[in-house]
């Protein structure tokens, strides 16, 4: 898909700028130019588009949609609708704030909760464009997979009564005036919202790239496979707990997947890395804080990681 992108990149690293293939320099300049093009179309393209089609779904009539519904059919609405909102995991908070005033159970809302960062539009797109439609669509599938079973364990220990802070219940119900916009309008809507999600990712990206680059390049790929390749069997458990303490969204921490598992670590325990920072994080649990008590946050990071780490596990063997 990339080809021609790629040929552009090699005749200006390796001939008009004559830097060697073999070179650890020349392997990093090329991979940070390549790769941080490469991912600004992406998401530019995927972020339009969803944002084009969120253009018709009512975020009121979402949360009146689930009221009532049964316990499995919440729990997987409200992971799905996880996969449509470009939120980091303290950001994705004020809406699951907005689930709880509409009296959604707390269940459900976590299945969002744990979704939206691992899920979202930015995720796919990088996934997409690194590893293909076959590594895109597992990891989806066992996202959704964590969340919702996540959701329903945690909606399991009653939760409800850990929630410190008091929420003003919302009536729900849907405003009869809901704006129709023409598809110009929704374009415009959708290109507004694309243009202000990249100024505020686009340097995490050239971040990430950067780092992955210079790993590319300098880190012998015998260093990574020790500590993570197929011969230990605890490397997806150290990959979580070491991206439990990060804090970082997909367009961050998605190019050091891709260098992670050039350099020979298998892609579930890189990917498990990459659930770890973007569903756990220390700035969210600090947030959370405020809003539930440490038991609830206990559980939360508890059920989530293990079902990232099983995940993982699962990721390797089938791949």
């Amino acid at each position: 898909m990339f080809e021609w992108w790629e040929n552009i990149v090699n005749k200006l690293v390796y001939e008009t700028w004559e830097m060697s293939s073999e070179s650890a320099l020349g392997s990093a300049v090329h991979f940070f130019i390549y790769d941080t093009i490469k991912i600004w179309f992406l998401l530019l393209t995927i972020i339009f588009v969803v944002s084009f089609l969120r253009t018709w779904v009512n975020t009121e009539y979402v949360r009146a949609h689930l009221q009532g519904k049964s316990a499995l059919y919440g729990h997987v609405g409200a992971a799905l609708f996880g996969i449509i909102t470009p939120f980091c995991s303290c950001s994705a908070i004020p809406l699951f704030l907005g689930f709880i005033q509409a009296r959604i159970p707390v269940g459900v809302t976590f299945s969002y909760l744990i979704s939206a960062p691992m899920n979202n539009e930015i995720a796919i797109a990088m996934l997409f464009g690194l590893f293909g439609w076959k590594v895109t669509a597992i990891y989806i599938a066992f996202g959704i997979t964590v969340a919702v079973i996540g959701g329903y364990l945690i909606g399991k220990t009653g939760a409800e009564k850990e929630i410190l802070i008091d929420v003003k219940p919302i009536d729900s119900e849907l405003e009869a005036d809901f704006v129709v916009l023409t598809l110009q309008e929704r374009a415009k809507e959708a290109w507004d919202y694309t243009a202000d999600i990249f100024k505020k990712i686009y340097l995490y990206v050239m971040l990430g790239v950067g780092v992955g680059a210079w790993i590319h390049g300098y880190i012998p790929t015998d260093f990574v496979a020790r500590y993570t390749g197929e011969g230990n069997p605890f490397a997806v458990i150290i990959a979580v707990l070491m991206g439990i303490p990060m804090y970082s969204n997909a367009a961050g921490v998605m190019p050091l997947v891709e260098v992670f598992t050039s350099k020979g670590m298998l892609l579930g325990t890189a990917l498990s890395f990459m659930m770890a920072v973007t569903a756990l994080s220390l700035p969210e649990a600090l947030i959370l804080k405020k809003i539930m008590s440490l038991k609830l946050i206990s559980i939360f990071f508890g059920i989530v990681g293990s079902g990232i780490i099983v995940i993982g596990y699962l990721f390797n063997a089938i791949l």
